[in-house]
């Protein structure tokens, strides 16, 4: 009977580590709202090649409302104007070169012209994002615009986000930013936190075409068994903690936890297999032995003093398979 309120607190502990995913998740996860229109899309966005466009032209059946596509070079060749080079104009500025040529032929020639299928300006989204891919500009869009278009970032993603943008559209304006050893390339990496949320609104960014924006997935660490707050934590600077800073984050040892039985499981060669590192707690503790560093995937084990709880291989199949709270809290 004495052991029972330790007991309960150990179920507990365990049963909080999938409330503590959840909270992990709902850190990093966006507001996504829907993508609004943009006002200016007409004067902005800048024809290129494979767009395809619409063009109404009064009393010039010929060339109206026909679907017409931008060719490799960026030319479009219709009736009565001939070869044109559309690449690099925008709407209206095609429009007004329409007009010109058709006064040739017309008093006041009225000529509309629409983007029926955007192809020039993708943008590649990747990783932890809801629908990874190849997105099209279609005027200008902030770097939080287009996380909303892909459906905002996963529970499962990191704290950052990274953008590459080739030395052709110019430098990223961030103060970050750097050169990839290539020379190709400019480099930058933000809080994505801070741009869901709009607490940084001058790192929002305009994102140019060929952008590459990468959304990593969360580096995290798992500190299990007798500590006061069992689960994942999110290693929110650089890839590396130590195991002081793990336990204390996880809210210290417990009086029945044997410190120096722990051990850190960490994967071999990434492969499915881990390697178990004898770790004396105690000793680090008290300051009898160097702190130890957790990688990134690492699993921090401390073991009961009675030898009855979990033991280090069971905590591992619970931490892969995602069944902490059910599983750990049997093993108890």
């Amino acid at each position: 009977m004495r052991e029972l309120p330790a007991k309960r607190a150990s179920i507990l502990s365990a049963a909080l580590v999938f409330s503590g995913l959840g909270l992990l998740s709902q850190t990093i996860a966006p507001p996504v709202r829907p993508l609004e229109p943009v006002p200016n899309l007409r004067s902005t966005y800048v024809l290129g090649p494979e767009d395809q466009i619409v063009i109404h032209a009064s009393d010039v059946p010929d060339l109206s409302d026909k679907p017409l596509r931008l060719d490799p070079s960026g030319d479009i060749n219709m009736p009565m104007v001939g070869r044109l080079h559309a690449a690099g104009l925008t709407t209206e500025q095609l429009e007004a070169e329409l007009t010109r040529r058709l006064k040739v032929y017309l008093e006041h020639p009225e000529v509309a012209v629409t983007v029926a299928e955007f192809h020039s300006q993708p943008v590649s989204v990747l990783g932890e994002v809801t629908t990874p891919g190849v997105q099209q500009l279609q005027g200008r869009r902030s770097l939080f615009e287009v996380l909303s278009a892909v459906g905002g970032v996963r529970t499962g993603a990191g704290p950052s986000v990274r953008i590459t943008r080739s030395l052709e559209q110019g430098r990223i304006p961030l103060p970050g930013a750097a050169d990839d050893p290539t020379g190709r390339f400019s480099v930058a990496e933000l809080d994505v936190k801070s741009i869901l949320e709009g607490a940084s609104p001058e790192k929002n960014i305009a994102i140019m075409p060929y952008d590459v924006i990468t959304v990593p997935r969360a580096e995290i660490v798992y500190v299990m068994g007798e500590v006061g707050k069992a689960g994942p934590l999110v290693l929110s600077e650089g890839h590396s903690i130590s195991v002081l800073q793990a336990v204390s984050s996880a809210g210290g040892v417990l009086r029945t936890a044997a410190a120096k039985r722990a051990m850190i499981l960490r994967q071999i060669m990434g492969g499915p297999k881990r390697a178990e590192l004898p770790v004396d707690l105690k000793k680090i503790m008290t300051g009898q032995a160097n702190d130890v560093p957790l990688l990134s995937g690492d699993i921090l084990f401390v073991p009961d003093s009675a030898g009855k709880r979990a033991t280090a291989r069971a905590v591992e199949a619970v931490v892969q398979f995602g069944t902490m709270a059910g599983t750990y809290g049997a093993l108890r």
